[in-house]
């Protein structure tokens, strides 16, 4: 069978690849990018989604419009406003398939074969993939403890004018880093500077342990003239609701998302109703700071106590910054002591002591860092992030 010439730029996920091998009974993963499922709100989705049934069912199941839901777009244009995002109209949204499908209708929408898009190094493996997909050439932009360092950002846009850049700010995926407001506002002027499209993904900016991150650059746009129009803004409920709902959302100039909508139309004509419904009336319901608050208090004692074990664990043989949000470690061995300094070579002898992670090399577009890996603390109790830190120290040892 003949498959078409773009699956050359692409392969497995090695998050997919690594799943296989966490049959091992016992086993401790720190592998996976998701929530812990005992931090959903069963009951509030349950009662949202019986209201649902009960007062517009006929609505609910149906085929629904395109650009979504009315009355989700109405209450995630609310949730915007109370992160300070205040003026996004209901109409300057649309609602996708996870915060994923954004993604992809980026790059159906700007991608042309050949064309050059400027990512974080690291950055969201998807990301990688789905670019690479549609023929995108990636360039890599370095990132620090506060994000994509802006000056090296603004030599690579005009060294390499791309299409455009894509970020994300908060807390990120995998470096768990955050970008300062003095660059978030640099980030803004060199989009208006050099007329750049800059994507920012938000699906961890909700999950902070103690102060506020800086406004988002949505937020921050009001502020630096011009830069709306070259802004996508793309927000998830995956993280802090269900994945399973599979709500997203983009907010963009009204011209792509025109563009975005029509592409939507073939790849699944709208996402589920029935899910979009259910979010809408949990929204409406006013349960998500609740909810937010237990489930940040949650991770905040699980990173607390992952940074605790690692350092106590494995000294000075790895480096990390201790997260103040999202749902990752990203640390880096040090080869001190002439301990393993290898990612992929530590996964398989942490595999062997009963303890998984990602390693960090897969986030980087190009020139990967083979030292570097990515602990999730989401699913574990702070037991079980004890335990498996202790069978990870093992393994550096080994």
């Amino acid at each position: 069978m003949a498959f078409a010439d773009r699956l050359a730029n692409v392969e497995t996920s090695a998050i997919r690849e690594l799943f296989k091998l966490l049959g091992k009974p016992g086993i401790i993963s720190f592998a996976g990018g998701f929530p812990d499922s005992a931090m959903f709100d069963v009951e509030g989705i349950r009662e949202a989604s019986e209201r649902v049934l009960r007062e517009e069912p006929g609505a609910a199941l149906q085929y629904g419009a395109t650009e979504g839901y009315q009355p989700l777009r109405e209450q995630l244009s609310a949730f915007m406003a109370a992160k300070g995002a205040l003026d996004v109209a209901p109409e300057g949204l649309i609602v996708t398939t996870g915060s994923q499908q954004a993604l992809d209708l980026l790059g159906k929408t700007l991608i042309s074969p050949g064309d050059k898009v400027i990512v974080e190094g690291p950055t969201f493996l998807a990301t990688i993939q789905c670019f690479r997909l549609y023929g995108a050439q990636l360039i890599s932009a370095p990132i620090d403890g506060q994000g994509v360092q802006t000056d090296r950002l603004e030599q690579l846009i005009v060294e390499h004018h791309p299409k455009f850049v894509y970020l994300i700010p908060t807390f990120g995926n995998p470096s768990g880093a955050t970008l300062s407001l003095e660059r978030r506002r640099k980030v803004l002027e060199l989009a208006v500077k050099y007329q750049t499209v800059v994507v920012e993904d938000d699906p961890y900016g909700d999950l902070y342990f103690g102060e506020a991150p800086p406004p988002s650059l949505l937020a921050l746009s009001r502020e630096v003239p011009g830069s709306r129009e070259w802004l996508v803004h793309c927000g998830s409920l995956s993280k802090v609701l269900s994945p399973g709902l599979r709500v997203g959302w983009m907010i963009a100039p009204a011209a792509l998302l025109a563009k975005a909508t029509m592409c939507k139309q073939f790849s699944d004509a709208h996402t589920s109703t029935f899910a979009q419904a259910t979010a809408a009336r949990y929204l409406q319901a006013g349960r998500m700071p609740a909810t937010l608050a237990r489930v940040r208090q949650v991770y905040a004692e699980r990173a607390q106590a992952m940074g605790d074990a690692l350092r106590q664990g494995l000294g000075d043989a790895i480096g990390f910054v201790q997260p103040q949000g999202g749902l990752f470690v990203w640390a880096r061995l040090t080869d001190a002591g002439g301990k393993v300094a290898d990612g992929n070579v530590l996964a398989q002898r942490a595999i062997d002591k009963g303890v998984a992670f990602v390693p960090g090399a897969p986030f980087f577009c190009a020139e990967p860092d083979h030292a570097t890996l990515r602990l999730s603390f989401a699913t574990a109790d702070v037991d079980k992030i004890r335990e498996g830190v202790a069978r990870l120290a093992q393994a550096v040892q080994a």
